[in-house]
């Protein structure tokens, strides 16, 4: 990651795995679609008996710190035709608008990413325009060593994207998946109107068939152009602030964050987000307080503030009633 080149390059959110808000470690995913663990990095999935822990690792290597380790726990050998496990971030519209899609000036993508596991395997990397139901897909091999990988994907002068906070560019790694998805005949790095059943690659590996199965990424970089630049490294401030706008969560699972004081027991609180939200956020309370009951969030154009009640007789105040102080943490989600 060394010769920083100037500018923002990078599209992808996050790509250094080095923001985790939610939680550092989850085991058990694969029953539900969520973001578990390190932000912007969601998983997708359908129909599946394979689980997984997804983990924020320390891996140091090529001037990265942090990694993303995936962990097989229940394998999945049998693999019916309409399972899926993927690992996906999604892009807003607004934000895409630079590649110019759906004009004859259409530019050239390239995403890279560092990546090993325990053993050889192939998977695809595809993108998807939410817009107009259109992809694009190239597979790539993992080996037990840290290898960049880097595809450059071509564009598509067809259809663009639109120009809103919306999901209009998603980036999928395939990991698993039946023949519903792998049955019909796989062209590579050609964008087109989705087929169901060509989405994949041929002979890739499943990551569900072993419990010894592992996967591990970082350094995601999605750019304009045919050339794959160094990582563009941002300040952990800057990434978390990106990260924000999607998800925030202040005291949650702690007693903290969200305060009252003063006399009575219906005491009303204002929390702003650090950052402007791209949607306003689902919202939610916890810990000490479910004394506190969220009761609105505002501006509802662009989701800056939460309002939270507390309705329940249920203080700390060392000397009186008088004082009453009650507080909980909240979580505020966004995501695409």
């Amino acid at each position: 990651t060394s010769s920083q080149i100037g500018g923002r390059r990078n599209i992808i959110i996050n790509g250094g795995m080095n923001v985790a808000q939610r939680n550092t470690s989850v085991t058990g995913i694969g029953a539900a679609d969520g973001y578990f663990t390190l932000d912007r990095w969601g998983i997708y999935q359908a129909a599946t008996a394979g689980r997984l822990t997804m983990a924020q690792v320390a891996d140091v290597h090529d001037g990265f710190a942090n990694a993303m380790k995936l962990t097989c726990t229940t394998a999945d050998a049998s693999v019916a035709a309409g399972e899926f496990i993927i690992l996906r971030q999604s892009l807003e519209g607004q934000d895409v608008q630079q590649l110019q899609y759906g004009t004859s000036d259409a530019k050239k993508l390239t995403v890279s990413f560092y990546v090993k596991g325990n053993a050889s395997a192939k998977y695809t990397c595809e993108l998807q325009n939410n817009d107009n139901s259109r992809t694009t897909a190239q597979t790539f091999d993992v080996t037990t060593d840290w290898t960049r990988v880097i595809l450059t994907f071509n564009p598509d002068t067809v259809d663009g994207f639109n120009d809103d906070n919306g999901i209009s560019l998603t980036m999928l790694l395939w990991l698993h998946a039946g023949s519903t998805y792998t049955g019909g005949t796989f062209v590579s790095n050609t964008w087109a109107d989705t087929v169901t059943n060509t989405r994949v690659g041929d002979s890739v590996t499943s990551f569900l068939d072993s419990t010894n199965r592992t996967f591990f990424i970082t350094g995601v970089q999605m750019e304009v152009g045919s050339v794959a630049t160094p990582f563009e490294s941002r300040s952990f401030g800057e990434e978390l602030a990106l990260c924000q706008r999607y998800y925030t969560q202040s005291g949650y699972g702690e007693a903290a964050t969200l305060r009252s004081h003063g006399p009575g027991i219906n005491k009303l609180v204002i929390f702003h987000f650090p950052q402007t939200m791209r949607a306003v956020p689902t919202c939610a309370g916890t810990a000490g307080a479910s004394t506190y009951t969220i009761v609105g969030q505002g501006n509802y154009t662009n989701g800056d503030y939460i309002e939270a009640r507390q309705n329940v007789f249920n203080y700390h105040a060392p000397n009186s009633h008088a004082s009453r102080r009650c507080q909980a943490g909240f979580k505020a989600d966004a995501e695409l």
